[in-house]
């Protein structure tokens, strides 16, 4: 396995606070973002190494391990696991059931450059079982708007240096998590990959209000339609529609546009609703004309 120093990646010493950590990946994130950077290739790798080494690092169980262990931080607990089966069995004369097969006896006694060599013997070597370990989850986020999540749709994106294309249902909420079994990292010696768990994150690029499956908005009304009646072309997410508009309409009336809301995740032809209200516009810039009007029906009422 390829030695990654994450500590370099970030540009920070082996002593740097949370804090630094924290800032440099910032830093580093905005100028390498793949989005920002659409016309360098190695924009998406860059930008994973720096998240890759971001997940390490301000994790204070996992930096631990990274800085013990070194590129064998993943698989710290096995090393322990077979350190202690191997204390468990020293000064035995015969190895009857040893785990590592009979006649084999495994001590470490070097230092980190060691480790490797000392895992190649435990799980990969000649003469020796071959242990075969699963692949190490990956956690990632994945931004897309609401107008998107509205539409079931295919996403690309890049994940450890792999371009993985999706589809995504129609309904995805933020915040959700998905799995994607076995994108995860490599196992070893064999073994399975880890699984890739995608979090999304939805902006609402549009002038409704997301929640749950319904949909909230206000819709200007203008006095005279509220006042007589009449009908108004609103705005859903699914297009346009007309609505009735009742005489002498007041002012914060909402009303529901059942099944115009937004679809329900993995529900095919299921939607919330839609909830508008109404908020009257009072006129302006009135001439003398108009004033004396409003006058005259004052007086009337």
């Amino acid at each position: 396995m390829e030695y990654i120093d994450y500590y370099k990646t970030l540009g920070v010493n082996k002593d740097a606070s949370a804090d630094d950590i924290r800032k440099a990946y910032r830093k580093l994130a905005r100028k390498h973002h793949p989005d920002l950077n659409p016309d360098n290739p190695e924009a998406g790798r860059t930008f994973q190494q720096i998240n890759e080494a971001n997940e390490v690092l301000s994790d204070p169980e996992k930096r631990k391990k990274y800085d013990q262990y070194g590129k064998d931080w993943k698989h710290a607990e096995q090393f322990e696991e077979a350190r202690r089966q191997q204390n468990a069995y020293s000064g035995q004369s015969r190895y009857e059931g040893h785990p590592f097969g009979e006649g084999q006896h495994y001590t470490y006694s070097g230092g980190e450059d060691d480790f490797s060599d000392f895992f190649s013997s435990m799980f990969g070597g000649s003469g020796g079982r071959q242990g075969r370990f699963r692949g190490q989850d990956i956690h990632a986020k994945l931004e897309i708007t609401l107008s998107q999540a509205y539409t079931t749709h295919q996403q690309t994106f890049t994940v450890n240096g792999q371009n993985i294309r999706i589809t995504l249902p129609a309904g995805i909420e933020n915040g959700q998590e998905i799995k994607l079994a076995h994108y995860g990292g490599p196992g070893m010696n064999g073994g399975p990959k880890g699984d890739l768990y995608i979090t999304f994150g939805i902006k609402n690029d549009t002038n409704f209000t997301r929640k749950g499956n319904d949909l909230y908005c206000d819709v200007p009304l203008d006095l005279y339609k509220a006042m007589l009646g009449g009908e108004q072309v609103v705005d859903t997410l699914g297009g346009k529609v007309k609505l009735k508009i009742a005489p002498e309409t007041q002012n914060g009336v909402t009303v529901r546009l059942k099944g115009k809301g937004f679809p329900v995740y993995k529900k095919e032809g299921m939607f919330g609703d839609l909830y508008i209200t109404w908020q009257i516009k009072l006129p302006t810039n009135l001439s003398e004309k108009e004033k004396a009007l409003f006058q005259q029906l004052s007086d009337e009422r």
